[in-house]
């Protein structure tokens, strides 16, 4: 996308973020006194058709859990009991510094909705990642199981991975199965709605994705086929540039909030939370007042009005080429080599706007050496050309290679 095309959208935002006021927000969310931020209890939802009320706000676990045992108590005081994990977060820490916490206060797990994943993709596999994290997790069983980062739902979600499933609740090692997906979310959610034996989905749902017409039937088929939802990536920050592109449309939208005792990121969680058929929101907490401010936002709801909506789909509208909307089988099926191109867009995330380079770079390099070797000799003109965000997909790709090799 040209500067100039970028500036003219920009300008566009600004004038709807003017149109729209400064008092269109009924209710704004104002942080309870210090006397009522103990009592703070996060309310619940049904997952789905599963039985199960799960609280509205999830702890992401991509931290050191174990040095971080204090957060953990105080998320179970304030009702924060959905506890999202994986065995490679945190350089694999994040379930051990579970499982600590879990050793130290065994009266908790019942309070506990506790999930984790595997991207393994066949029985064996599954079973083995499963039992380590059950180890790792000091747990007999976990209440939800994810397969990670399905990109095709259609090809991945196997018979095979149906009879695991069905073999692993028969067993008591989960209680729900389901998968979740940064990429292609629209697709596979609407084959996941048609399959039956899918009980719960973790997918990227934001202010920049969650008004398109795909999430929108996509989203009310899994509602309808009883599926727990529950939203990820829900701040949509705008990581792959880092000059700054889009800090005008950041800054006028914070004051727009801040002026109503609400931040910015607490707006973009109200604004995913306004969708009554997501169960919860997953969050990374790494602090306490991350987890604070997220449970203030929770506890004390306040509804956008159309006008506080319409300012999201401007800044969506004004930055989209900052922000990799996950459609990647559209750029990808125009590419002469096959590029993971979500996979290193994430990759970019990671380190950018989550600070794990760690991460970032392991990931990175979990892509075969011939496939990252092609990244730079690609012609990705056609790719471009496809993409709905206007991203510029090579220079991107060039710059995955440059900084996570």
């Amino acid at each position: 996308m040209t500067t100039e095309k970028s500036g003219i959208k920009r300008r566009q935002f600004l004038q709807v973020l003017g149109a729209a006021g400064v008092g269109s927000m009924v209710g704004a969310v104002t942080g309870p006194t210090v006397a009522d931020a103990a009592a703070m209890q996060v309310d619940t939802r049904p997952f789905g058709r599963t039985g199960v009320q799960v609280p509205i706000l999830s702890l992401g676990t991509m931290f050191d859990t174990g040095a971080n045992q204090l957060l953990l108590r105080q998320a179970v005081k304030w009702g924060v009991t959905y506890w999202d994990t994986a065995q490679y977060y945190n350089r694999w820490g994040s379930e051990p510094g579970i499982g600590k916490y879990l050793g130290k206060y065994p009266e908790d797990r019942k309070k506990i909705f506790l999930v984790s994943k595997s991207g393994n993709r066949d029985a064996r596999g599954l079973t083995a990642e499963l039992n380590d994290s059950l180890n790792n997790l000091k747990t007999d069983y976990l209440d939800l199981f994810f397969v990670h980062a399905v990109d095709d739902a259609q090809a991945e979600l196997t018979p095979e991975i149906k009879a695991w499933a069905a073999k692993m609740k028969s067993q008591g090692k989960i209680r729900l199965f389901g998968f979740s997906t940064h990429s292609n979310m629209a697709a596979s959610l609407s084959h996941a709605a048609t399959l039956g034996w899918i009980d719960g989905i973790m997918t990227t749902y934001n202010y920049r994705v969650m008004t398109t017409d795909a999430m929108k039937r996509a989203i009310d088929a899994c509602h309808k086929a009883g599926i727990g939802l529950t939203a990820m990536k829900t701040q949509a920050k705008s990581s792959w540039f880092r000059t700054g592109e889009e800090s005008d449309a950041s800054q006028a939208l914070a004051k727009r909030f801040l002026d109503k005792g609400v931040t910015e990121e607490q707006a973009k969680l109200l604004a995913v939370w306004t969708d009554e058929r997501i169960a919860a929101i997953c969050s990374q907490m790494n602090t306490l007042t991350i987890l604070k401010a997220n449970t203030e936002a929770a506890v004390n709801q306040a509804r956008l009005t159309v006008s506080d909506r319409r300012c999201f789909e401007a800044k969506a509208q004004a930055t989209a080429a900052n922000y990799c909307a996950g459609c990647t089988a559209t750029c990808q099926s125009m590419l002469t080599a096959d590029v993971p191109v979500g996979k290193i867009m994430r990759c970019l995330m990671y380190g950018r706007s989550y600070g794990d380079h760690f991460r970032a770079r392991v990931e990175f390099r979990d892509i075969p050496a011939a496939v990252r070797a092609r990244l730079a000799t690609l012609d990705y003109s056609a790719a471009e050309r496809q993409c709905p965000q206007n991203m510029p997909i090579g220079r991107l790709m060039a710059e995955a290679l440059e900084e996570l090799t």
